[in-house]
């Protein structure tokens, strides 16, 4: 989901959150296993001009470089990052679980003391990598557009969680690649091909089923949790968020890495906390959790929150971005499943029908984003 999601764009590039994009895991290749020699001191290959260094130490030469001759790449764990991914949307998903069992806390509230976590996660690394408190002078704009669009979708869709069924709010989340897709090429002059046109009105599609307007569907809409006014504000605010954490992707491409993503985080949580407090003062909603119970969710949805960005990150390291993001739709399997044991509510056909549409959808953008990296660096390599 980009809470993460909203926007998530935080520490791993939401669900909605979702988040930046992690520099990409070093690969194995078919002679992983081969030692890498490096050259002792005053050890030259004949006729060779300059001495060989390993890729992994930036050209040090043995012994600083980090593998002394005679020892072999340690190979990696395979499916590591795919299952990072399954846990972060395990994460993300009881934290909306707990999101839907909180009573009287306003989703702005809520949204709060998220950022507050992210701070007191950022604040040390900021600290450490030296990167400052305002980032370069002529990114701070789309810094300060990124932590408003983001923080901006993280309410909205906390919103929609406390109003709408679970599972349908997270899965008009999943939207979010298609529509990052349509700004990109509007804003980015970014290819945008039949197929992500295609891939577009299956996302509509999903969301219109999972909406079921009465104009298209009678006036009588059954399957519905609470009332239909609250589904359709529900159903709203879903749609924003979605649009806010694509908004969030496409300046984040705009910014590339010249801005380190823990500042991105850093003004996703400070913008996100003023313009909740601002909300709650104006819309007089602050207060505490009459009972014990709450404030543990409350603390758990942080901690939660903050788990799931981590381990999406890790998997982001370690992993090609298409995978993840395909693994990614375990969130809707998630949803679902925790919406049938704990909150009694069985999903429509309807609903089903929209999942698997918007699955779809997003399954393939993240295939042919996959398909079209993976050839641009085979040519490259060519």
């Amino acid at each position: 989901m980009v809470l993460g999601q909203g926007g998530e764009g935080d520490a791993a590039p939401a669900a909605g959150e979702q988040e930046p994009e992690a520099p990409p895991g070093r690969e194995d290749g078919p002679d992983a296993v081969q030692p890498r020699v490096c050259p002792a001191p005053g050890v030259e290959a004949a006729g060779a001009e300059e001495r060989r260094a390993c890729g992994c130490c930036s050209g040090m030469s043995w012994p600083f470089c980090c593998e002394a001759p005679g020892t072999k790449k340690k190979a990696k764990c395979p499916g590591l990052g795919l299952f990072y991914t399954i846990l972060s949307a395990f994460l993300f998903s009881v934290a909306s679980l707990l999101l839907k069992k909180i009573e009287d806390v306003h989703s702005v509230e809520v949204s709060a003391f998220r950022c507050v976590f992210q701070m007191a996660f950022v604040l040390p690394g900021l600290i450490y990598y030296k990167t400052g408190f305002l980032g370069p002078k002529g990114k701070r704009i789309f810094l300060f557009f990124r932590g408003f669009l983001g923080s901006t979708a993280m309410v909205l869709l906390y919103y929609a969680y406390q109003v709408m069924p679970l599972a349908d709010a997270t899965v008009i989340t999943f939207t979010s690649p298609v529509f990052t897709s349509l700004l990109a090429w509007i804003f980015l002059k970014e290819k945008y091909s039949l197929w992500d046109l295609l891939f577009t009105l299956f996302a509509v599609t999903g969301v219109i089923l999972i909406a079921r307007p009465p104009f298209l569907f009678g006036s009588r809409v059954t399957g519905i949790e609470g009332s239909y006014s609250d589904h359709l504000k529900g159903t709203i605010a879903a749609i924003a968020s979605t649009l806010s954490a694509a908004s969030t992707i496409v300046i984040l491409r705009k910014v590339g890495k010249s801005v380190h993503y823990f500042l991105s985080i850093w003004y996703y949580a400070v913008i996100g906390l003023v313009g909740c407090l601002i909300a709650l003062f104006i819309l007089n909603e602050w207060r505490l959790p009459h009972c014990g119970r709450d404030r543990v969710f409350l603390i758990l949805i942080g901690l939660l929150g903050l788990g799931g960005q981590i381990f999406l990150t890790k998997a982001l390291q370690i992993e090609k971005a298409g995978p993840v993001s395909i693994m990614r739709t375990m969130d809707v399997v998630f949803a679902f499943i925790l919406q049938v044991l704990f909150l009694n509510h069985l999903p429509t056909w309807w609903t089903v029908g929209g999942a698997l549409c918007v699955v779809a959808s997003s399954s393939g953008t993240a295939i042919r984003k996959w398909r079209h990296s993976v050839k641009k660096a085979k040519q490259r390599a060519i």
